[in-house]
């Protein structure tokens, strides 16, 4: 039952992830989450995330895909491992892949719903030169 609670959720975020609504994508968020971004500092907080978010799309982000490997839970937490991918086109660029992996971890809300409190991820390609 956790297992498609969150999996239906990941429709939703990978939905709005593709179109660009960054809002959308934060309100998966705890108000105080964090997100762990590779090469960047800590962001804390739904509309920090959000900003973050942003940024990413309007860097060129799309076909952003997710793919669930191991999801654990207990009571009210959740501990996801996965993989990603997406291409990111900066206007007037080349179009540049990225995958990798990621960990979040999700917290159950008082009205049964799932949130995320941490979320991590980071390439598997070396940085850029």
């Amino acid at each position: 039952m956790v297992r498609e609670a969150i999996q239906s959720i990941h429709v939703k975020f990978v939905e709005a992830m593709n179109r660009g609504d960054a809002a959308g994508v934060a309100s998966f968020y705890n108000e105080d989450a964090k997100l762990l971004a590779p090469n960047n500092p800590m962001v804390i907080g739904k509309q920090a995330i959000q900003e973050f978010l942003q940024g990413l799309m309007e860097m060129g982000m799309r076909d952003f895909t997710i793919e669930t490997m191991d999801l654990d839970y207990s009571g009210d937490l959740a501990c996801e491992v996965g993989v990603y991918t997406f291409n990111t086109q900066p206007e007037g660029g080349q179009i540049l892949k990225d995958e990798g992996k990621y960990i979040e971890i999700w917290k159950k809300q008082a009205d049964g719903s799932w949130k995320l409190a941490v979320d991590m991820f980071n390439s598997d390609f070396p940085p850029p030169t």
